[in-house]
């Protein structure tokens, strides 16, 4: 039984064109090296002052694509489906991005988990079930990626994968 969902953002629910290519630039600046893959992982090492750096650089990409973002019409229809159930959000997008797309579409979360509070797509899962106090079980993650499927597996959860 469904008794919460749990959202990704890109790609599921909207689709934020960020420039990728020059973004990666910008952290292998920044962080004065080549690997920046797999990007998470790389940040997670990083000290306090240089990750600041790369999230501010990441807000700014961000907030710049927002101007172009669009809707998935199926993610949203799902959101519709399940809007009498609690739902949080988890996302590698920024607090500063997040909370104007969802002002700008009208959504609601108990609960928001961003790339600022965990940048695995694992630990963010663990953390929403926590708030809401759900076991995993009954739990439905929907996402995007092949990423996301695994995450859910991992942590024992319903997955569903919209349409791109």
């Amino acid at each position: 039984m469904i008794e919460a969902v749990i959202f990704d953002l890109d790609g599921t629910l909207i689709y934020l064109p960020v420039d990728y290519e020059r973004l990666f630039q910008d952290f292998s600046r920044i962080m004065k090296t080549e690997k920046v893959h797999p990007l998470t992982k790389v940040i997670s090492s990083l000290d306090r002052k240089t990750r600041s750096k790369i999230f501010q650089v990441w807000d700014n990409a961000e907030l710049a694509a927002l101007a172009n973002m669009t809707v998935n019409e199926d993610g949203m229809g799902l959101y519709k489906k399940f809007l009498g159930k609690p739902k949080a959000l988890v996302t590698m997008q920024g607090e500063a991005l997040v909370q104007r797309v969802l002002k700008r579409l009208g959504l609601s979360f108990k609960f928001v988990v961003t790339r600022e509070c965990c940048l695995d797509r694992t630990g963010q899962l663990k953390i929403a079930a926590e708030k809401l106090k759900i076991p995993f079980k009954n739990l439905l993650f929907i996402g995007n990626t092949a990423d996301d499927s695994l995450a859910a597996k991992k942590v024992g959860c319903q997955f569903l994968r919209v349409k791109k």
